[in-house]
């Protein structure tokens, strides 16, 4: 039996995209927000000017009350990484036995180096875990156009409860049992398309940005699999195609983020003139860390974590990259 009524944690422009999916596709979708402001934008005029200005949020009750978010059947957490555990913890206090809960957000939590289904079961005992990840820019779902994604459930029936309640001929979720590759995959691809911003704002060429793109999935399949993931996982939707889409386009905040420190801002000036996360910022280090204690070789997230803390510049960090000594591809 599908979920009916669907409660969105964060109402950032992701998921205020994915409650507009929701309610599309037939679901009765309430959307928490920290923000009264963003609460009341919504409820009386139908918009989020703050996070996603140019969709409609037609039939959706926001509220800042998350009890309202546990009165729903299933829950989709879409606050950023780093704020996940505090929303969850507070989801935990009115929270039914149990909950269905299917994690929306990309990244480690920084301080643990957790993943999100890790902090899921510490914030939520007994929840039943789900995570979405894929080529899925907010904008593009809200506006209805075709997008696909993977959806990560070790239940089966788990997984085709959420994909008959959120799945649309314009929103097509593959199933797969494979959480850790799910997760991984979405997380580091974040950290690489900061790479491939500096890449472009430095104007390096396409050749440096394809060949950063190739490098960059295997430094991804190598760490997904040291984490326990499958390889086969992280060539599909999750993996390959959420890298491909947040390294080729403008759209993405971590690729934006890293084109304006190629054309000479800081890191400051950057995040200070944001509204919305950039979560590749905090996940870099998380994921250098944990290259580090798995023993595996990802030398552009960890550039890019250098970069982002401002202990090397980008020309040390480019001119380190490309002095590696040569080796087989494999």
């Amino acid at each position: 039996m599908s979920f009916q009524t669907i409660g969105v944690i964060g109402a950032g422009a992701w998921g205020t995209a994915l409650a507009i999916n929701a309610q599309r596709a037939g679901r009765d979708v309430v959307l928490w927000a920290r923000e009264d402001d963003v609460v009341e934008a919504i409820n009386t005029t139908q918009k989020n000017p703050k996070y996603l200005p140019d969709a409609d949020v037609v039939g959706i009750h926001a509220t800042s009350d998350m009890a309202e978010i546990s009165n729903c059947d299933a829950v989709m957490a879409v606050t950023p990484a780093q704020f996940m555990r505090g929303s969850l913890e507070l989801l935990a206090k009115t929270a039914k036995p149990g909950v269905s809960v299917m994690l929306c957000s990309k990244g480690f939590e920084t301080k643990s180096l957790k993943m999100m289904t890790d902090v899921l079961e510490e914030s939520i005992p007994g929840a039943i875990a789900s995570v979405l990840s894929g080529p899925s820019f907010a904008i593009d779902v809200a506006l209805g156009l075709p997008t696909a994604v993977t959806l990560a459930s070790s239940n089966q029936e788990e997984g085709e409860r959420w994909m008959s309640a959120i799945g649309r001929p314009e929103f097509r979720p593959y199933y797969s049992d494979d959480i850790l590759g799910a997760e991984a995959g979405g997380a580091v691809k974040n950290v690489l398309a900061i790479a491939c911003g500096i890449v472009e704002g430095k104007g390096l060429g396409r050749s440096a940005h394809a060949a950063l793109i190739s490098r960059g999935f295997a430094e991804l399949t190598r760490l997904g699999v040291a984490m326990g993931g499958n390889a086969e996982t992280l060539k599909g939707l999750c993996g390959l195609g959420d890298l491909v889409l947040t390294c080729s386009s403008a759209q993405s905040r971590n690729m934006s983020f890293g084109f304006a420190l190629g054309q000479g801002q800081t890191v400051a000036e950057v995040l200070g003139s944001r509204t919305a996360v950039t979560e590749g910022v905090a996940t870099a280090p998380a994921i250098a860390q944990l290259a580090k204690n798995l023993n595996v070789e990802m030398p552009i997230c960890e550039t890019v974590a250098e970069i982002v803390a401002e202990r090397i510049t980008l020309s040390q960090g480019i001119e380190a990259l490309l002095k590696r000594p040569f080796k087989a591809e494999d």
